[in-house]
């Protein structure tokens, strides 16, 4: 019994979207991003993983503020962009710090997932962006 839940257990990969949720339908029409002048809010930099990875894989972004102003942590908000939306905030919150998440082992299934981070800084400033995540097969 002990050797059975060994072999089912993931390798301490943290699951960040679950077979369920990636059978969702993608969501209808275009993906507004709002591309709006010179702001002043944070930015967000999607830095890995690069084209098609296998999964797990590291997912990380960098925060960067400007004016003398701070990321707040509190307020990342990660969404998968399916309908209805899922809700991956508290899956990456342990992940999340000042300077961006840094999660090295981010486990989804093989597919294309679009991904929005939206992030405040001290001054309430907005700063969001949004990325396809594509996970190769095994």
């Amino acid at each position: 019994m002990a050797a059975a839940l060994l072999l089912s257990a993931p390798s301490h990969a943290t699951p960040l979207i679950t077979e369920e949720e990636a059978k969702l339908p993608p969501p209808k029409g275009a993906v507004a991003a709002d591309r709006r002048g010179i702001l002043r809010g944070p930015k967000v930099e999607f830095i890995s993983p690069g084209d098609s990875v296998s999964s797990p894989m590291p997912l990380v972004l960098k925060f960067e503020s400007f004016g003398g102003a701070k990321i707040d942590p509190d307020s990342v908000k990660v969404l998968f962009l399916r309908t209805p939306n899922v809700d991956l905030t508290a899956r990456v919150k342990p992940f999340v710090k000042a300077e961006g998440i840094n999660m090295q082992d981010a486990e989804l299934p093989p597919g294309e997932y679009t991904v929005r981070v939206d992030v405040k800084d001290s001054d309430g400033r907005p700063g969001t962006t949004i990325f396809t995540l594509k996970v190769a097969p095994k």
